[in-house]
């Protein structure tokens, strides 16, 4: 291991400019740009290093990027990693453009340097450390996908036409992270999600409020009245049957959340909150409430006019886009359903609603021996070994794999809570880039010779 961790401390600029490449490529999901040549930038690293590969789905979506890597030994591991990033804006927000990449006191700054191409760089890092000392001990498989930003609908579909070429014994997710105190993480579950767009239409055209206002609907009031029908002040999803499937975390998952430090403090700090909904103030209720129950997000709402001064208006359509986070055993299509149901028992029927995106939720066992071998291998290399945290607010397609195959899935990254996920001035520290190679290069020499 010491001429490993001393060949990635020597390649890391080289990795960084990898890296950099493949953020200058504007593969933004949500807009449909960019995808097909960052997934040919993917394609040719992995053949840099010996991987077999192909690209999947070309005809139906962003390119899937699959790659093979042959071992030594038996066994086999599957890594899960995209290509597709956020939209940057609001762009005037960044204090450097966003794809193009820029380094600045220990961090390196653009859309996707963490989320997620900044992982994929660092998992080829710690490979070419590995492959700089002889053949692998273990056969690599590596699926890349462009649209998990958008919740991974062509990944989907060539999953469930053809489970077989991502069949292994184990899987390493597509994120990791540190905490404050910079203490690894363990991260076991995603929740799952059901998007929709909700929209209402009440005349053929906007008119003047004034001889409107008192007389015709307003598409505006509409949407706001059936977004109450769903949500109340409580915070309580007032769709019949939502919690119907939820089941009280296990006396397992709460002493595991009883373990982990209180983020509260930390997270009031960094976003500029006085404090959280129901009165919740930090420690085990406040992670059971963010990843262990479900709940229901307005992400935007658009009607009528919002430029500078005044237009009086009466809006003649309305829109808004709201997510479900669910959790075991929520199916989203289910929930689809009760939602429409909801709108038409409540006179709502001219809402119509549009089913935008779906994931179900799954978790892996804590006790799984390959989970343990991955929280201890983190010893080496951060001091101590990773926090276990059952379940995460955010979604992803892990149950789309274990669907079709019964392996552990755990996470292993270089995030850190100021990385700036998903907002302007993304950042990857390079110190945790550093050690997040290691600790995946531990990772697979462990894995291949592993028992359980």
């Amino acid at each position: 291991m010491d001429r490993i961790d001393q060949y990635i401390k020597k390649h890391c600029s080289e990795s960084i400019e990898e890296l950099k490449q493949l953020v200058e490529i504007p593969s933004v999901s949500a807009q449909q740009t960019g995808q097909a040549d960052c997934a040919a930038l993917i394609r040719q690293m992995l053949q840099a290093r010996g991987f077999t590969t192909s690209l999947l789905g070309e005809e139906s979506g962003a390119p899937v990027v699959f790659g093979e890597l042959r071992g030594t030994g038996d066994r086999t591991l599957l890594i899960y990693n995209h290509y597709d990033v956020q939209p940057a804006e609001p762009l005037e927000l960044w204090e450097t453009p966003p794809f193009q990449p820029t380094l600045r006191d220990g961090k390196l700054y653009g859309r996707g340097v963490n989320d997620d191409k900044g992982h994929f760089a660092n998992r080829l890092l710690a490979i070419d450390a590995l492959l700089a000392q002889g053949p692998l001990p273990c056969t690599i498989k590596w699926v890349i996908e462009g649209e998990e930003e958008t919740t991974s609908a062509n990944l989907t579909r060539q999953v469930n036409a053809d489970p077989a070429p991502y069949a292994a014994d184990a899987c390493v997710w597509e994120f990791g992270q540190v905490d404050d105190q910079d203490r690894p993480i363990q991260h076991l579950g995603l929740r799952g999600i059901c998007y929709v767009e909700l929209s209402v239409e009440t005349a053929n055209q906007d008119m003047h409020s004034g001889i409107g206002g008192s007389i015709m609907p307003n598409a505006a009031w509409r949407l706001v009245w059936a977004l109450r029908s769903i949500k109340g002040q409580d915070e309580n999803v007032r769709i019949s049957g939502f919690y119907s499937k939820v089941k009280p975390v296990s006396a397992a998952t709460r002493l595991l959340l009883d373990a982990l430090p209180d983020e509260g403090p930390a997270l009031r700090q960094q976003y500029g909150v006085s404090g959280f909904l129901k009165g919740l103030t930090g420690g085990a209720p406040l992670r059971l409430a963010q990843a262990h129950e479900p709940s229901c997000t307005i992400c935007g709402l658009e009607s009528g006019y919002q430029g500078p001064g005044a237009k009086t208006v009466q809006p003649a359509r309305a829109s808004a886009k709201v997510d479900f986070r669910l959790v075991p055993d929520q199916d989203p299509d289910e929930i689809f359903e009760l939602l429409r149901a909801h709108l038409d028992r409540n006179d709502f029927e001219d809402v119509h609603i549009e089913l935008i995106a779906k994931e179900r939720p799954a978790v892996t066992d804590p006790d799984d021996p390959f989970v343990r071998m991955v929280v201890d291998s983190a010893v080496d290399v951060y001091g101590t070994p990773m926090q276990v945290v059952p379940s995460i607010g955010g979604s992803g397609p892990n149950a789309l794999f274990l669907r079709h195959h019964a392996f552990p899935i755990v996470t292993a990254g270089v995030g850190h809570p100021t990385m700036q996920m998903h907002a302007p001035n993304e950042n990857l520290r390079l110190d945790l880039y550093e050690k997040g190679a290691r600790h995946m290069a531990r990772i697979i020499r462990r894995f291949a010779t592993h028992a359980g």
